[in-house]
């Protein structure tokens, strides 16, 4: 049974080990008290278990059979594991080598109860210096919003369960699930909200979609096609029409020479 006021900080992990012990003493020492916390662990090869198996507070789901398919679905696929146990009405997702700052499930739990309208919330990410890792675009022509990391994401239980519906998680193997929910919040609901707050440590990934144009790496181009891919499929659905941009068809010719010459 769903409970109204609890918040489910839903946790993927697989070989994080290093990073536990302080990500989950983050977690479990908030200031706000009511919510769970549920971990998924894939297969873990490291002491990943032993150390989560130390917090009382922590509900494992443990993976024991790695499935061989790419890390975004993986990680997809324990989300949504995680959140098939889960009651609260408010779902924060968290990256296992990520930290909550010890108030952001207070924060987090405010701005929703403020803002009944909202359906999905993104806190900007820091870095272990403290500083904003980068900064919210103004607003112009460009088609693409902010993608946040996805320990900077929070959502009312209603919103991800229709965000379930439309996920193709069997698809787009390269696209993680910070991308599709940034992109289905924006096109498809029309509920992007953003908090320059300083609740989450994220530790930076240089390849994911959220890092900064790198036009020597493949992989980080097939992943900015399968966000558009995802985005006409979302504008699709919403009966919405897709204009040609110039990046987009810079991704298309990028992409095809990149899987032709390579």
């Amino acid at each position: 049974m769903v409970k109204k006021n609890l918040i489910s900080v839903l946790i993927t992990n697989y070989n994080k080990s290093r990073f536990l012990t302080k990500s989950l003493k983050y977690i479990c020492n908030q200031d706000f008290k009511d919510y769970e916390i549920i971990l998924y662990d894939d297969a873990s090869s490291d002491d990943s278990i032993k150390i989560i198996k130390k917090f009382k507070k922590v509900k494992l789901i443990e993976n024991k059979n790695k499935i061989k398919r790419s890390a975004p679905l993986n990680q997809i696929r324990g989300i949504l594991e995680a959140f098939k146990i889960s009651k609260g009405n408010i779902i924060c997702l968290m990256d296992a080598d990520d930290f909550f700052n010890k108030v952001k499930l207070k924060k987090i739990n405010e701005v929703f109860n403020k803002n009944t309208n909202f359906k999905s919330v993104f806190d900007f990410p820091i870095n272990k210096n403290n500083k904003f890792i980068f900064k919210k675009k103004k607003d112009t022509n460009s088609i693409w919003p902010t993608i946040f990391p996805t320990s900077c994401i929070s959502v009312k239980r209603d919103f991800f369960k229709l965000f379930i519906k439309h996920l193709k998680k069997e698809e787009f193997n390269d696209l993680e699930i910070d991308a599709r929910i940034t992109i289905f919040s924006k096109f498809y609901c029309n509920n992007y909200n953003i908090i320059k707050t300083k609740l989450t440590t994220y530790n930076f990934d240089n390849l994911g979609i959220t890092a900064k144009k790198n036009f020597f790496s493949k992989k980080w181009w097939f992943r900015r096609r399968e966000a558009y891919q995802y985005m006409v499929y979302v504008l699709n659905k919403k009966k919405k029409n897709f204009t040609m941009s110039f990046d987009f068809l810079i991704t298309l010719i990028m992409t095809f020479f990149l899987k032709t010459l390579l």
